[in-house]
This record gives C-alpha cells, sequence and structure tokens, in this order.
C-alpha cells in the first residue's frame, strides 16, 4: 500500500492503528481481546517486533512500535492473518450473541475483497504514521493511553488493563514492551 499512511522506513517507530470492518464492537468480549495479546507477545518474542505503547478499544487496536529485523509491514500482516483466523473461529465455534450479525459484516467484507475469501475481520489499512521525534512520540504514546479515558471506559489511564498505561506507571502490564524514556511522556 502507498501513500501518506503507509510503511516507508522499514526500521522507523511508527504509530499504527488498525481497526476492523465496519468498526465492530469486537473486542467488547475478553476472549477476542486475549487472542490479540497472545499474538502481540509471540511477535515480540518470535518476529523481532519492539512495542512501545498499545492500547486495545473496542473496535481498533493503536500502537507505537517498530521492528528490529526491519519487516513491520511483514510482522503487521501476518498478526493481522493470525488474529483474523483465530478470532473468527472464536466467533463460530464459541458462545457468541452476536454470531450471524458479526460474520454477515465480516462476510460481506470479504467478499467485496478480492484478497480475501470469506470473510475479513480488519480493515486493510493500518494507519502508519512514521515518528521522527521525541515529542511526537510522546505525543502518541500519551494519546494511545488516554484513548480509554476518552471514551469513558475508565476515569484514569493506569485503570485501563487493556494499555500499556500499567507499564508506564510502574507496574506489570499484559504485553512485553519497552518504555520509551523520552522526557515527555506524562508519567501516571
Amino acid at each position: 500500500m502507498d501513500g501518506k499512511y503507509s510503511i516507508s522506513e522499514p526500521h522507523g517507530i511508527y504509530f499504527l492503528s488498525f481497526a476492523t470492518v465496519g468498526w465492530v464492537d469486537v473486542f467488547t468480549r475478553q476472549r477476542y481481546r486475549d487472542i490479540v495479546i497472545d499474538s502481540l507477545n509471540f511477535c515480540v518474542k518470535n518476529k523481532g517486533f519492539i512495542i512501545y505503547s498499545w492500547v486495545i478499544m473496542s473496535n481498533h487496536v493503536h500502537l507505537v512500535c517498530k521492528s528490529k529485523t526491519g519487516n513491520l509491514s511483514g510482522v503487521i500482516r501476518d498478526f493481522k492473518s493470525f488474529t483474523a483466523k483465530q478470532i473468527l473461529k472464536s466467533i463460530e465455534q464459541e458462545s457468541e450473541s452476536r454470531r450471524e450479525w458479526m460474520l454477515t459484516i465480516f462476510n460481506i467484507a470479504g467478499r467485496n475483497n478480492s484478497r480475501n475469501k470469506y470473510y475479513q475481520l480488519w480493515r486493510h489499512d493500518n494507519h502508519a504514521i512514521e515518528v521522527f521525534s521525541n515529542t511526537v512520540i510522546d505525543q502518541k504514546i500519551n494519546y494511545i493511553h488516554y484513548n480509554p479515558v476518552a471514551e469513558g471506559i475508565v476515569s484514569k489511564q493506569e485503570y485501563y488493563v487493556y494499555s500499556s498505561a500499567t507499564d508506564y506507571c510502574g507496574r506489570k502490564g499484559l504485553i512485553e514492551i519497552e518504555l520509551m524514556e523520552s522526557s515527555g511522556v506524562e508519567r501516571i
């Protein structure tokens, strides 16, 4: 994908946002969030993925990240492919009150996209923005951590478990991250 929001510098640090098709609120269920968490941890341990900040919202994920190997596009592609298959399998096989509705939306998106055969869970874009300065990195990390507060999910950033805000306030979070030690990141 070429354009303004693509990964053009393979070793750069990026702010990424990727969402479910139709902005379907998939991640209101813990089992789907756990698939994302497990996959991100796998990518950190096995694919040279470095995560500085992250949040899982109801229908999208934000990251500040980079790749040690210079293959950020490949890591994100593999992550999205794997999580889509696992989440769709879970929707189909486990108790899910929204099953028919969700699968219909994902099936329509999949049929309307030549890259997919049956279903599409994630939008293809990653809204990738390379971050060049500590000021911009700090702004993106603070944005990520404030997202659950802005959405009214929690009153304080550190209360949201599905975010690296936990790590930035001195506790161990759910995903292996590297703390960004620039001076402007709001410490909680």
